[in-house]
């Protein structure tokens, strides 16, 4: 289709003309130029500008293709060279959008035609993914993530907010899914981090460093008096742990030492080395993605790890002990700041693995909002850049001088960039602007939604709002993993409907022998809930009211769990004579009788007391806040007083107010 003819100054990147009054030409449309020398050249619309005299459309050219290869203009158009637009044959050949191991990460701007990089490019030359918050940076990096599970690259994931689990779930099906011709899928993840969150594998690292890594983690930083104590202390040892280390600095006779040992045993206190670590030839696995869910841990214990991590892996990928992978660190500016932003404790293995990394098989890919406080060392690495939205005046600064072959429009171009709208450089022979395609796994990224959108209207009077907020009032909740789809489908007969109950509650943050962990109490019966998707609910055991002899004999019971009168009396070591302390215990229901003939009575331990340690019922969901409309219930118990019964058991540090999620299904 004629759009019309070239006219006004001409150069060898730039032309316009003045479009047809038929025509309906839109920014970044591509085009069709002949040339009298290179025949055929691909251009774009950059801006369009309307007078009174009609609409002309300013344009950059992009290259012809010569040999396999896009070239630029050494000879500019002639002026009256008729503009066509360009059909999806012509600017697949010359852009080159497919390839045998593409990585299919949406559709050109604007077009139908599915782009396709080359997936071997984009691993072995580094990716940045840079964008303001709520822009899509996360989505797109989802999509670039299931593209290279697609190919079975082993990817871990540095997830400082836990948004990456979800791609474990399928997404729901729907028109735009099927629009860009991509089904719902679930890929293999295993996920660490503080187990205090339910489905996560206790993230442990090994604690036997070298002299050289203690002195790396030690926060704050040390003078050389300490310097001198710490080296004194560790001298000759190859590798050490903590309780070594305290032990040979107690040894030293400097007052200075106690300093350093303060700091030792806050490195110690973390919780995150062990002597039991995570294997790595689990973490990097052919096809499988590992997430490590830094979700909850302090910025300085993320460096920590990060550091360890990296640290580690780059030494095994160098010696081919795990298999070559692909490293995603979200919110990399945290964790590799520019050095005017100060210096993080992961700062120097990222530069190392950024500048050497390719040479060993590990790909490297940098998330971040803050384009300006990312290590510069570390993003003039990256030659593969995937950029969304980004309006702030340093940040842009920094885009523009990263990425090689910007043009002045495409920078601007960048300011304006719709959400789920990507520029991308650095795997094609010149930027390319994509609509990011829907992803196959549910997306984690979202943002709170704190306010609904109608709260946000203006002609809403100020008790209407008030009313607003009470009817959708955002509560702590503690939800079941089952959600009501879920029970939907289970539901052996017609479902009616499913009714929702608020049960009060308290989750107690406890400590024992300096492990952490947390118990949930129904306050309405002031039990332990020992099962949130069953719910089932067990006593805290009362045990000022019980005798020596009755907490002798329970000490027995919970050793034989089933068992006959003398069977318990030879185990606890009382007289005879215990028929009224057995008999108090079954009607309080410590004890229930289990069968077995007149005079041969077996009895067994009951599930309605908490006898063991109560670690072992530590809950481990998650408080999420949200508007949720269910019947709820009244509390019956006082705080003060389930906090004085569960005192006598651990130590309590903590306490916060919630409600847990009960739904009860009424079938028809």
């Amino acid at each position: 289709m004629l759009l019309g003819r070239i006219s006004g100054k001409v150069t060898t990147n730039q032309f316009s003309f003045v479009t047809k009054p038929e025509a309906e030409v839109k920014k970044f449309e591509y085009l069709k130029v002949p040339h009298r020398v290179y025949n055929w050249v691909l251009a774009h619309v950059v801006e369009l500008e309307t007078t009174s005299e009609g609409t002309t459309a300013r344009c950059q050219v992009l290259g012809y293709k010569d040999n396999g290869v896009v070239k630029p203009l050494r000879i500019p158009f002639d002026i009256g060279t008729e503009v066509f637009l360009a059909d999806d044959e012509f600017i697949t050949s010359v852009v080159q959008l497919e390839t045998e191991h593409g990585a299919y990460l949406g559709r050109l701007e604007g077009k139908d035609i599915p782009v396709h990089l080359d997936l071997n490019r984009l691993l072995t030359k580094h990716v940045a993914v840079l964008a303001k918050s709520g822009s899509g940076k996360s989505y797109a990096v989802g999509v670039l993530i299931e593209e290279i599970l697609e190919h079975k690259v082993p990817i871990v994931i540095i997830d400082p907010h836990g948004e990456y689990g979800t791609l474990a779930e399928p997404a729901e099906n729907d028109e735009r899914m099927a629009r860009y011709g991509v089904r719902p899928k679930r890929y293999p993840v295993r996920e660490y981090g503080d187990p205090q969150w339910p489905g996560l594998i206790p993230l442990r690292l090994p604690n036997n460093l070298t002299p050289q890594e203690l002195v790396h983690l030690i926060p704050g930083k040390l003078n050389n008096t300490q310097l001198g104590i710490l080296y004194n202390a560790i001298k000759g040892i190859d590798t050490l742990d903590f309780e070594t280390l305290l032990l040979q600095l107690e040894q030293e006779e400097s007052s200075a030492k106690w300093s350093i040992i303060n700091l030792v045993e806050h490195l110690r206190s973390l919780g995150i080395f062990s002597s039991q670590p995570l294997a790595y030839n689990e973490l990097v696995k052919s096809g499988a993605c590992s997430i490590i869910n830094l979700r909850g841990f302090a910025p300085e214990i993320q460096q920590v790890v990060m550091y360890k991590l990296a640290k580690d892996l780059f030494a095994l990928r160098k010696q081919s002990k795990v298999p070559p992978f692909f490293l995603v660190i979200e919110e990399a500016h945290n964790f590799c700041p520019e050095r005017s932003f100060g210096e993080a404790t992961s700062s120097k293995i990222l530069r190392a693995i950024a500048a050497e990394g390719r040479k060993f098989g590990l790909g490297l890919c940098i998330i971040s909002q803050r384009p300006a406080r990312v290590d510069k060392s570390v993003l003039s690495q990256c030659t593969t850049q995937i950029i969304l939205k980004v309006t702030n005046p340093n940040d842009l600064k920094a885009v523009s001088n990263s990425v090689e072959g910007l043009t002045a429009e495409s920078e601007r171009e960048i300011q304006n960039l719709p959400v789920g709208t990507a520029l991308v450089t650095g795997v094609t022979d010149m930027p390319l602007f994509l609509t990011v395609r829907p992803r196959r796994t549910k997306h984690g990224g979202q943002a709170v939604n704190i306010l609904d959108q109608s709260v946000l209207d203006q002609s809403a009077t100020f008790l209407d709002q008030q009313k607003h907020f009470a009817e959708h009032e955002l509560l702590p909740l503690i939800k079941p993993r089952t959600t009501p789809k879920d029970l939907v489908l289970m539901a052996d007969r017609d479902v009616e409907r499913i009714d929702t109950t608020l049960v009060p509650a308290y989750r107690f943050m406890c400590e024992d022998n300096g492990a952490p962990f947390t118990v949930l109490i129904d306050m309405t019966n002031g039990e332990v809930v020992t099962d949130i998707e069953d719910y089932t609910t067990a006593r805290l055991p009362a045990i000022t009211s019980l005798s020596s002899v009755q907490l002798k004999l329970l000490q027995a019971a919970h050793q034989l769990k089933t068992f006959t009168r003398e069977e318990l009396v030879q185990r606890a070591g009382t007289s005879l004579a215990i028929d009224e302390e057995l008999a108090a215990l079954v009607e309080q229901e410590y004890l229930a009788t289990a069968g077995g003939a007149a005079g041969d009575e077996r009895y067994t331990l009951t599930s309605r007391y908490v006898l063991s340690k109560l670690s072992t019922v530590a809950c481990r969901y998650p408080v999420v806040f949200e508007s949720i409309a269910g019947e709820q219930l009244p509390a019956a118990h006082q705080l003060d007083d389930v906090k004085a019964s569960l005192a006598r058991f651990t130590t309590v540090k903590d306490q916060q107010e919630c409600r847990i999620v009960r739904y009860t299904v009424i079938t028809k």
